[in-house]
């Protein structure tokens, strides 16, 4: 090959397998340190424990957990909090489960670019981000449990995997840092005629608009998971997405046309669906009303920003709708970060339960700590409840009750 000629593999999209660096690969996980097979965590009420605690440069590649007969509250009284480069605030604290796009705490499977929610054994899924997270000077990366029982229900075990690799050199000055952040709005303030789709009223400055991410700096935003309570009911998607970007007056520098363009559906999703990219992987009734949550992965097309961005959406056309607002938003940026909005208190956070939600899990409990003293004698049973017990985590607590009762478990 001639001097200065480029090699056909630069280009190649898969050049970091096959190509050499002094990177070495490490995992922090929950594995039985006493050599037998208790790989988990216990974490009690209140208690925050450190997952991982790395010194020096470094990028995690892939974060896994998963938990099994847990509280279906679990999800949002785990806080998962990242530290990079010793920083005493942390540059992502969001709900455990929000974090992996499990919306108002219902199950759903994913199977996205960036993150994904694999099946398990009934009631247990395996949780993965595959974010790249780089720090220089060291990571440290914890989770509370703020719940009054510890983690993880009839069997309070936390399973969890951090894969990353650590570098002899400093990271280049560019390299950004990974960040993630909840918000939630309980509820919006309806603007104009509440809870009608289709009006004539007006909005031209985005100030009442339900706000996802504020960030000072430079950086550019990678993701976002909404999540909306339809307690209005009927269509609440007209709310434009309006992106502000570097302190711009009005009209925003990104103004959209409505909810389901922005998560890559057509009209008014009414069906669940989750792609490499975007989805709208919930939706809990076909008439919109209820919970619905949504993703978007923004790899091709990141926003970037050279001094602030304000992402934004309308809670209904010119903000007419009065609904549960939350969501997760996943940027990089150069730090230090602006200060995050203090997060909620636990009862704040608590998802929307619903009707039958207590007696579906009392029901679904029993018939488990029935299943698990009879384990020996009959092990069916305890796979014929766990399989019934992954209805409950999807949320549908009448089918749960009547599928344990039909098949005398309950």
């Amino acid at each position: 090959m001639a001097p200065g000629t480029a090699s056909p593999l630069d280009g190649h999209p898969l050049r970091t397998l096959f190509t050499n660096t002094s990177a070495r690969s490490r995992r922090a996980s929950s594995w039985d340190r006493t050599g037998g097979n208790r790989d988990f965590l216990t974490i009690g009420p209140g208690e925050t424990v450190t997952l991982l605690e790395q010194e020096g440069p470094g990028c995690i590649t892939h974060f896994y957990c998963a938990l099994a007969f847990y509280e279906l509250t679990d999800y949002r009284d785990a806080i998962l909090r990242c530290y990079w480069d010793g920083e005493a605030e942390p540059s992502v604290e969001v709900p455990l489960g929000d974090f992996f796009a499990i919306t108002h705490a219902r199950v759903r499977l994913i199977q996205s670019q960036m993150v994904t929610v694999n099946p398990g054994g009934g009631s247990s899924h395996g949780l993965n981000a595959y974010f790249p997270m780089p720090f220089g000077e060291g990571a440290r990366i914890t989770l509370e449990n703020r719940g009054d029982r510890r983690l993880g229900g009839m069997l309070p075990a936390f399973w969890y995997h951090i894969d990353y690799e650590t570098y002899d050199e400093p990271l280049p000055a560019e390299t950004l840092r990974f960040h993630a952040q909840w918000r939630q709005e309980r509820p919006t303030v309806a603007i104009g005629p509440p809870n009608v789709q289709l009006h004539g009223g007006i909005n031209l400055d985005g100030a009442e608009n339900y706000v996802a991410l504020e960030a000072v700096g430079t950086g550019q935003m990678v993701g976002l998971v909404l999540e909306v309570n339809n307690v209005a009911g009927g269509w609440y998607g007209e709310g434009d997405d309006m992106v502000f970007i570097d302190g711009e007056p009005w009209p925003p520098a990104i103004h959209g046309t409505g909810s389901e363009e922005i998560f890559g559906g057509g009209a008014c999703p009414s069906v669940e669906y989750a792609g490499p990219y975007s989805g709208f992987h919930l939706i809990e009734s076909p008439d919109y009303a209820g919970l619905v949550g949504m993703y978007r992965w923004y790899l091709h097309d990141p926003i970037r920003f050279r001094r602030s961005i304000r992402w934004t959406i309308e809670h209904g056309h010119a903000n007419n709708f009065a609904n549960e607002y939350s969501s997760v938003a996943y940027w990089y940026q150069a730090e230090p970060h602006a200060p995050f909005p203090a997060l909620p208190g636990r009862d704040a956070l608590r998802p929307p339960l619903g009707g039958r939600y207590e007696e579906a899990r009392e029901t679904l409990f029993g018939a488990m700590r029935a299943a698990m003293g009879r384990l020996q004698a009959e092990p069916d049973a305890f796979f014929r409840v766990a399989a019934a017990g992954e209805g409950f985590y999807r949320g549908d607590f009448a089918g749960v009750i009547a599928r344990l009762r039909a098949e005398g478990l309950a």
